[in-house]
């Protein structure tokens, strides 16, 4: 008897419904190579749905489910779980509102609540307005520190993916003049340990070999540059490697993210947002994943924002959002 093994079930959070996560979303699911891998299920608004859909000429007949099984992956059929206790009112697409950003944290603690409950073997999130989530009272800097409150994990942290290069970050959203007094041993370590767990747990790597960037040119040069090298983030190498963790001293970044491209690290911690994403989105633009390490669920996501100015244009590309669930998928396929 031939063995079938079960597509996993993926979550797909809508995102904001006033920027290009609806577009994203529908386009990646009218893929072949999406549907091959997994069987979505949209959490989001159903008549925002409808109507991307219809005005993108898809392929696919969107259809309301209150939970999940066996209906979910008929073919040609868009499975949409609408959590919201009344339809989404009229909004402006393209513009910050309190009532889309009630909606996008909405549709994410019903992903996360069905994840917990087994019912989704991954989730993928559509792109939320941090300004907007804030609006409608839900006080968080990004999904990563939402997710990681509604699971109530312990130490998390944002993995982004792109090509050859798998980075975490020790800081993210944090403006460029509060960044030395943000980096600390203690924040570095837990990246480093992250970076770690991600690389044996997810991709399999028994012996990771992690690449720690430096701060400031040089490495700081013994402090000419800067002593950020010496002081924080030296110290929490040298306490990984007494746990066993292979991480390097702090490295020049400018020679690091070409050295760990061409294989010779594994995964790289990066200081702060740009120092990381600059070579990510050079090697991999619009191909990019964030995979967030540490919780108990599979989560996974694009690596740009609402696009407020493209929204509504059809001209959104969905590479990011199909990158993502391919991703998910393969991760949840591993789990089992």
């Amino acid at each position: 008897m031939k063995h079938v093994t079960r597509k996993p079930i993926l979550g797909l959070t809508m995102g904001d419904p006033a920027g290009i996560g609806p577009e994203v979303v529908a386009k990646a699911c009218a893929m072949s190579e999406v549907r091959r891998a997994c069987r979505p299920l949209v959490i989001g608004s159903l008549p925002v749905m409808e109507r991307t859909v219809r005005s993108l000429r898809l392929p696919l007949r969107v259809v309301g489910v209150s939970g999940h099984g066996d209906a979910i992956g008929r073919r040609g059929e868009l499975p949409v779980l609408d959590p919201l206790a009344r339809p989404l009112g009229r909004f402006t697409v393209g513009r910050v509102g309190k009532q889309t950003g009630a909606a996008s944290a909405a549709f994410i603690i019903k992903a996360v609540r069905l994840a917990q409950l087994g019912c989704l073997d991954a989730i993928v999130t559509g792109p939320i307005n941090k300004e907007a989530i804030n609006l409608a009272g839900y006080d968080y800097p990004g999904h990563t520190e939402m997710l990681a409150d509604l699971t109530r994990s312990r130490e998390s942290g944002m993995m982004i993916l792109g090509g050859p290069l798998k980075i975490m970050f020790v800081t993210t959203h944090v403006a460029v003049k509060h960044l030395p007094a943000s980096l600390t041993t203690k924040r570095i370590g837990k990246a480093i340990r992250l970076a770690h767990k991600a690389l044996r747990e997810y991709f399999g790597v028994k012996k990771p070999k992690i690449g720690v960037a430096a701060f400031n040119p040089h490495a700081g040069e013994h402090g000419l540059f800067g002593n950020e090298e010496q002081r924080v983030i030296l110290p929490a190498c040298r306490q990984a490697r007494a746990r066993g963790i292979n991480a390097s001293d702090p490295l020049p970044a400018d020679t690091l993210f070409g050295k760990a491209a061409r294989g010779a690290y594994d995964g790289v911690v990066a200081m702060y947002h740009d120092q990381g994403l600059i070579p990510l989105k050079l090697l991999a633009f619009g191909r990019c994943v964030n995979l967030t390490i540490g919780l108990p669920i599979i989560r996974t996501s694009v690596d740009h924002g609402t696009a407020y100015d493209i929204a509504g244009r059809g001209t959104a590309d969905p590479g990011s959002m199909v990158e993502a669930i391919a991703l998910a998928a393969r991760l949840a396929a591993r789990r089992k």
